[in-house]
């Protein structure tokens, strides 16, 4: 069984996700959101029946602060925490990654993120691709799905994907949307781990934002790849009439509200997207995407 824990990030509920699965070696958990939100994860095990002693396996999918935040406080208390090899530096040291966000979040880190401390070495156990974990009755493995991160991994259980972020957001019965923040985003590896995903065929896929899809699986990975390429050339047009990124941020949410409206979205729906996939984070990843990766010029 998949339980899903609402970390109810900044108090608002479906915007992050962690997973925990029971097995007979004990409970494993996918994901644990911020340190920020970790009081939040603590009772919501508590209240499944685990301690957080308990949970002896955690798996990454990333090192973004959403998804892997409080790995380090989970590995205090002697879990191993599965990552991708180049993830695996930056959780041991979290210095860069650290203030890399600081830079973008300023005197907001804290409030949104908590703190982050590092990992021992001895605790991070790096996860080659297509490499399985066995443990208990599952066999727990570990698909390479760079696009949205380069260290990014999707993880496969039987008939069930924990699909991180290159999944997508999907929040109740709302669009499918790519989260495309600076500086990994790349669109060609990222339609090709769609295609990976795809060619597994889960009868169920979660998203960290948020929780179980609801359609089936290929409508869903079908609209998340349309909304990338049509992310990715609208931003492309942008860069070639205009300069000024605030601009471009502030026409993206334009059209994103308008999709919003065409979706008859509540407000509550729209800010959980918001705090999920902020608009100012996916102009910025993809600009960089296009000048960096692609090498458009920008006028």
């Amino acid at each position: 069984m998949v339980h899903i824990i609402d970390l109810k990030f900044q108090g608002a509920t479906e915007s992050i996700a962690a997973f925990l699965m029971d097995s007979d070696v004990g409970p494993i958990l996918f994901e644990t959101g911020p340190f920020s939100t970790f009081e939040t994860l603590t009772l919501e095990i508590e209240k499944i029946g685990y301690a957080i002693t308990d949970i002896k396996h955690v798996f990454i999918s990333h090192i973004h602060f959403d998804h892997a935040g409080a790995a380090w406080k989970f590995a205090e208390h002697g879990a191993n925490i599965y990552v991708h090899p180049a993830g695996l530096p930056h959780l041991n040291n979290p210095e860069k990654l650290w203030g890399s966000a600081v830079r973008i979040y300023g005197a907001s880190m804290e409030k949104l993120w908590g703190v982050m401390e590092p990992i021992s070495q001895d605790r991070l156990v790096p996860l080659m691709h297509l490499e399985s974990i066995h443990l208990g009755e599952f066999e727990i493995k570990s698909l390479h799905t760079p696009g949205h991160a380069i260290h990014h991994i999707a993880f496969s259980v039987n008939n069930i994907v924990f699909g991180g972020d290159v999944a997508g957001v999907c929040i109740g019965t709302g669009p499918v949307v790519p989260p495309c923040p600076p500086p990994d985003i790349h669109i060609e590896d990222w339609c090709k781990s769609i295609q990976l995903i795809r060619n597994i065929h889960p009868k169920y896929l979660y998203l960290t934002h948020f929780g179980l899809v609801q359609l089936p699986v290929h409508e869903h990975l079908n609209s998340l790849e349309n909304t990338l390429l049509e992310y990715a050339d609208w931003v492309l047009q942008k860069i070639k009439t205009e300069s000024d990124i605030s601009k471009i941020i502030d026409s993206f949410q334009d059209m994103v509200e308008e999709l919003w409206l065409k979706n008859k979205m509540d407000d509550q729906v729209i800010m959980r997207y918001s705090l999920a996939n902020p608009s100012f984070m996916t102009v910025s990843g993809l600009v960089r995407y296009w000048t960096k990766v692609k090498g458009v010029e920008w006028n």
